[in-house]
């Protein structure tokens, strides 16, 4: 029997009006704290503190009975809804954490997390031994509780750090990975450390053995998770990808597998949130995740369940208890060695193992200071063993919530005196053009091929196409389909082709496929409708009597695909080419903005590669085209083109793509370009196009046509 049906049924009454409320206030309030320019969390907290005792519960009874938990069902059935909410945040940051960025930064996540543990402990257990005796729950019992108290303060609330982070858009800032990176240090040895005074507190005996075990159970997690973990994912990954045709099939997988780690976590006696994290750590490293589970994950975390997480955290909160003035002169001694010793501590380590500067090095404590909820959890497992007196329950409580409301204030003010690095700088500039480019979204890709009988010692067929997306490969996390249709009796040729063909993508994920007895158009449609992001033809063959503008096959697929398709039309020999010079003509239009995205990802950490983007005036007007738009003075024409090509260039730029501008003039765009490609040596022409599904023929119109018709080199037609 679950825990609703074990419930009567008016405390699930309850329980609905609670979250309804919660929910409502805690959105509401968080708007005016945006509004105020504050991160939304401080609202979201507040928000439980003004419904709980400390106001509207503790004035007016009748109310509070359906806000306040009046009962342990009503506390415990309000407990998971919150704990969903910690997870979801959990998730998503882990979706955010960028693993490689933070292996830039391992030495100061390192320094931070080792002096925040470190000082803030050996605080906390000065503090501990020092409290008055009223204090204590057992007064034989204080180096239990000294030992309780340092190791409630060495925790940081990694849920309402992350949400900070959102709030002040710093997720992606090297200080934000940092901090959260330091973070999870800090909750990882703090649990270990709660499991050994826990254990002390309940009588058991804690030996070198019992910490080796809980130690070894943390670090034995991490490593299964990122190794046997990890390929289970994957497999499910593409097994549900591919296989399940129900919708948002995605999306419940991350959910089911988030809620399976957090259980294995819980088992291990540490906390579920730490499996939340890491599994969403493992989803954002597998490049087949489509971005709009992302989207929806968020929200659903950031819209639903993280709001009423902060607020139940506020809940819990009683202020008017500790307006005494005993207990409010030990509140705020408790709230200042808390904030010091993390302040402090963290400080330390970034100054001197991370050798980061003073503003840097402080902004690292004024994030990793938010204890929040969690420091309620580890406060009401000290009530429940008995270390804790309801007065010092309370008080702790206050700091965690005093702790989290400064976090936000505390790290905008100290960010805007850190003076952002040139490197840092362009990263978050680079990362800012790619989330409007179609490009950078590229990750799952779908390459139909043609068994071809080859020389094994070279594989020349689909050579550009493959170098075309090792390159892409390097600047986007990409996984790649290869696709063939076998043929009656021929498909172990067909499997011994692809696995040739993947030896030539190098480090990129590369899956294999071979359909047999089945049509290739109803193949690759039904393949490519399985959430690809892109579409790669190569156009080898062209129909002699032009009723295709490829081939039947091609030319049907670029009509119907519900992605975006690249058609590859090779020119030379494939094993030979190597693209040094690449072509983008354009217009200025979003098509051709795209394509001139391709260029620069595929000429990026590539000095000896550079991109020309051209645009090309007419020099007069064609009598087959009576109406021609954006007529005006040859002097306005120039302007404007020159203004397209620049922008285009200064986009190049900011990549660190060597990028050339150029206008030509003359009586045919076509015969300009194709004298373009020769004079100059263009080794690969890029052409945006947007087409929509016509008649029976592609059609790209006479200027793209004509200049794949005479094109002197390889050319992709990149249709988005």
């Amino acid at each position: 029997m679950d825990v609703f049906s074990a419930a009567p049924h008016h405390d699930v009454l309850v329980l609905v009006v609670q979250i309804g409320v919660l929910l409502l206030v805690a959105r509401a309030l968080g708007e005016v704290a945006q509004r105020l320019n504050q991160p939304s969390v401080v609202g979201e907290i507040l928000a439980g503190i003004i419904l709980g005792p400390s106001l509207i519960a503790g004035f007016v009874p009748g109310l509070g009975e359906w806000i306040v938990p009046q009962s342990e069902v009503q506390g415990h059935l309000l407990e998971v809804v919150s704990l969903i909410g910690a997870m979801f945040l959990l998730l998503i940051t882990g979706l955010e954490t960028d693993i490689r960025l933070i292996k830039r930064h391992a030495r100061t996540a390192m320094g931070v997390s080792g002096g925040g543990i470190i000082v803030t402990f050996a605080t906390g257990f000065v503090l501990g031994q020092n409290l008055p005796d009223f204090l204590l729950a057992d007064t034989n019992e204080r180096l239990v509780f000294s030992l309780f108290v340092a190791t409630a303060m060495s925790i940081s609330a990694i849920p309402v750090i992350a949400k900070v982070l959102m709030d002040l858009n710093l997720m992606r800032r090297d200080v934000g990975q940092t901090i959260i990176a330091a973070g999870m240090s800090d909750d990882t040895i703090g649990w270990m450390l709660l499991s050994i005074v826990a254990g002390i507190a309940s009588g058991e005996s804690v030996t070198a053995g019992s910490v080796f075990q809980i130690v070894g159970s943390v670090l034995a997690f991490m490593l299964v998770s990122f190794t046997v973990g990890r390929w289970m994912v994957k497999k499910l990954l593409n097994y549900v990808q591919d296989q399940v045709k129900s919708t948002d099939q995605l999306l419940t997988l991350v959910v089911v597998l988030t809620f399976l780690w957090g259980a294995i976590t819980q088992a291990l006696n540490l906390e579920a949130v730490l499996g939340a994290f890491v599994m969403g750590i493992i989803f954002g490293m597998m490049p087949r995740l489509p971005d709009e589970v992302h989207h929806k994950l968020e929200s659903i975390a950031l819209g639903i369940f993280a709001p009423i997480f902060f607020a139940t955290a506020g809940l819990k909160v009683n202020v008017i208890n500790l307006f005494e003035p005993r207990l409010l002169i030990i509140t705020g001694i408790v709230i200042f060695i808390a904030t010091f010793g993390k302040v402090a501590g963290t400080y330390f380590g970034a100054r001197f193992i991370g050798k980061k500067d003073h503003w840097t090095s402080l902004s690292f404590g004024a994030g990793l200071n938010a204890r929040g909820a969690m420091e309620i959890i580890i406060a009401t497992i000290g009530l429940r063993l008995g270390i804790l007196s309801q007065d010092m329950f309370s008080i702790i409580v206050v700091m965690a919530m005093a702790t989290s409301l400064m976090a936000p204030s505390a790290l905008k003010w100290v960010l805007s005196k850190v003076e952002i690095g040139a490197e840092e700088e362009e990263r978050l500039k680079k990362e800012e053009m790619e989330a409007e480019s179609i490009v950078a979204g590229i990750h799952r890709v779908l390459l139909p091929v043609r068994r071809r009988d080859t020389d094994p010692e070279k594989l020349l067929t689909q050579s550009i196409e493959s170098q075309i997306l090792a390159r892409l490969g390097k600047q986007n996390h990409l996984s790649v389909t290869l696709m063939t249709v076998a043929q009656q009796g021929n498909k172990q040729e067909c499997e011994k082709y692809l696995d040739e063909l993947g030896e030539l993508f190098g480090e990129i994920e590369v899956t294999k496929k071979v359909v047999a007895d089945v049509k290739a158009d109803k193949a690759i449609l039904e393949e490519v409708e399985k959430d690809y992001d892109l579409l790669v033809l190569g156009a080898t063959e062209k129909d002699p009597n032009r009723r295709h503008l490829f081939s039947p096959l091609i030319d049907y697929m670029v009509r119907v695909a519900p992605c975006p398709v690249m058609i590859v039309q090779p020119d030379e020999d494939p094993d030979s080419w190597k693209p040094k010079r690449i072509l983008v003509p354009t217009n200025g239009t979003a098509a051709s903005n795209n394509a001139a995205e391709l260029a620069f990802s595929l000429a990026k950490d590539n000095q000896t590669c550079e991109v020309t983007g051209m645009n090309v005036i007419e020099e007069e007007r064609r009598a087959d085209r009576p109406y021609k738009i954006g007529g005006g003075t040859t002097s306005g024409k120039k302007e404007i083109a020159r203004g397209i090509v620049q922008e285009l260039k200064e986009r190049g730029e900011a990549y660190n793509v060597i990028t050339e501008a150029v206008v030509e003039e003359g009586s045919e765009v076509e015969d300009v370009v194709h004298e373009f490609v020769l004079r100059n040596e263009i080794d690969l022409m890029i052409l945006g196009t947007n087409i929509r599904p016509g008649s029976h023929r592609l059609y790209l119109g006479p200027r793209v046509e004509n200049m794949l018709e005479h094109a002197e080199c390889p050319v992709i037609i990149f249709n988005t």
